[in-house]
């Protein structure tokens, strides 16, 4: 196969369209921190909190819809292992919109962080935040590889361009752009990538399920043609995990930090909530063009097509189904508008997770941990150095694997199992200090270790109830990552309780309260009183800035 010239020309051009709205928005960015009188640090990583919401809406929901979340729903629905059944990201996704937006954006909007983490700092002090920031970076840095990883294979596929130059030139762009000007950048940027995704796999849509190769998908739904049934089986013993993916995705994309990101930097509370409801209906309409070619995929007669026989699947290539029904099922200028699709969408979210991960390391560990004096110049490097250390390392993982699902469902499962009780514990349960935090921390990664994880290789060590032995390996049958996730959060407020009972009743010597657990539980109810009613609270469009309460 020759190298499509066309092709290549049409992502170049592209490429540089966002380049020149990465570049403008950089101007924005600079104009708002030399007009702003608050915390220059909202301005850089969050957009100087005026992100209305219509902006709001297209870059949540771009930041979601992402090359992961294209081929894996394609990947899942073709899988005859798994079928529709298995693949309701995009229902999960707006469940965690709504949820997110119910629960989640208002008290975090009108405390005014800066990051998911700040809670975790004020209350906790720098230490043990510093700990549970590990995590948030590392689900970041997964989704960024699973994002390049999917462009990558469906450059070098369509384009037959190598992997690695497919890789890494997307990366540059998105770490350039990013570096520029921030939230503004991926903001922006994110409306042009948006639209182009919907418009292009709508458009990829009839030309997929016309092709003569292909039998009609209703035929093929429920009954055994090329192979077993699109809309996928659910049979007893896998009830569980299916309700614990369901969970995992449904719950565990709200403790992501690109999530609060949007919410934190929207311009109210109320404008944050709305933008959560609607990017919900968003990516559900989004989810429909991978699901229709995942099914066609599995509908169709490979041995009609230049690919030949045997199919994907069968020679493990399902990971790549979207990019080969492009490029066999489709005339070839069909093929390349595809591309455009997934590779607008890598890039709105793998900007996303590049300033995600630089938000909470150069705000929660550099800015208020290691360097407090650290001047706007210093730290605005710091910024843009640790953008580029996201970038290149993320895209180094993606030489690891060939599955964009695989690292998708890993950083999924890192996010609900010990980051969601964290945060849950932290905004809705006042009782919760260091030391439950400490404890419920230490059992949720060793308990989750325990549970093993096959699709990397960890093996069982604690088997649970229905757990079996295939082919010499245990298989859990039970919803590990919500017990990992429950034992948790049930470890962080039991141990809570008990140590501020220890503390409040003189059973531990003061002394040992370093996280100030009796002073808290001993506070005067004026005090309390004075305290709720000098929060920030924000009701308003366009409030001055406030700097951001610093962990003593």
């Amino acid at each position: 196969m020759a190298l499509n010239v066309l092709g290549v020309v049409s992502m170049v051009v592209f490429y540089l369209i966002v380049l020149g709205t990465g570049v403008w928005a950089a101007r924005k960015a600079r104009e708002a921190k030399r007009k702003s009188s608050g915390d220059r640090t909202a301005v850089m990583l969050l957009g100087d909190r005026k992100i209305n919401m219509v902006l709001g809406i297209f870059t949540m929901t771009a930041t979601w819809v992402g090359g992961g979340f294209i081929l894996g729903v394609a990947e899942a629905v073709y899988n005859p292992e798994m079928g529709l059944i298995w693949a309701l990201m995009p229902i999960q996704y707006s469940l965690s919109f709504i949820f997110g937006g119910a629960f989640f954006a208002k008290p975090m909007r009108e405390k005014r962080y800066i990051t998911m983490m700040d809670p975790f700092q004020q209350k906790y002090g720098n230490i043990l935040s510093g700990i549970l920031v590990l995590p948030a970076l590392l689900v970041d840095v997964l989704w960024v590889s699973c994002t390049l990883l999917s462009l990558g294979v469906t450059m070098s596929i369509i384009l037959d361009l190598p992997y690695y130059v497919s890789v890494w030139l997307s990366a540059s762009v998105a770490i350039v752009y990013t570096l520029l000007g921030g939230l503004y950048s991926v903001a922006y940027t994110d409306v042009i990538q948006l639209s182009l995704v919907f418009l292009s796999l709508w458009l990829c849509v009839p030309f997929i399920m016309i092709n003569p190769k292909s039998l009609d998908i209703s035929q093929t739904a429920f009954k055994y043609m090329y192979q077993r049934p699109w809309m996928g089986t659910l049979v007893w013993d896998t009830v569980w995990k299916w309700i614990d993916d369901f969970l995992m995705l449904g719950l565990g994309s709200v403790s992501f930090q690109s999530f609060h990101q949007r919410t934190l930097s929207s311009s109210s509370s109320k404008t944050a909530r709305l933008t959560c409801f609607a990017a919900a209906v968003a990516v559900s309409i989004l989810g429909i063009p991978p699901v229709l070619i995942g099914a066609v995929a599995a509908s169709t007669d490979w041995n009609q097509t230049q690919y030949g026989w045997p199919p994907p699947y069968v020679r493990g290539e399902q990971t790549l189904v979207l990019p080969l029904a492009l490029q066999h099922l489709t005339p070839q200028y069909i093929s390349i508008i595809g591309i455009g699709a997934v590779a607008a969408a890598v890039m709105s979210s793998t900007d996303s997770a590049l300033l995600s991960a630089t938000s909470v390391f150069s705000s929660n560990i550099y800015k208020n941990i290691l360097r407090r004096s650290a001047s706007d110049r210093e730290f605005n490097w710091v910024i843009r150095l640790t953008v580029v250390i996201v970038g290149v390392v993320g895209t180094s993982l993606t030489f690891l694997t060939n599955s964009a699902l695989l690292l998708w469902i890993l950083g999924a499962d890192v996010s609900y199992t010990l980051i969601f009780p964290h945060l849950v514990a932290v905004l809705f349960f006042k009782i919760t200090n260091g030391y439950g935090a400490f404890v419920g921390y230490i059992v949720g990664v060793t308990v989750r270790l325990l549970l093993g994880e096959n699709t990397i290789g960890l093996p069982v060590i604690l088997p649970l109830p229905g757990c079996t032995l295939e082919d010499g390996v245990f298989v859990q049958k039970a919803p590990v990552r919500t017990v990992s996730m429950l034992f948790s959060l049930g470890t962080i407020l039991a141990f809570s309780l008990l140590f501020t009972f220890l503390f409040k009743r003189g059973i531990l010597p003061e002394k040992f309260d370093v996280y100030n657990v009796k002073s808290t539980c001993t506070e005067p109810a004026a005090d309390a009183q004075n305290r709720r009613e000098t929060e920030p609270n924000d009701h308003t469009e366009g409030e001055a800035l406030q700097p951001m309460q610093k962990s003593s």
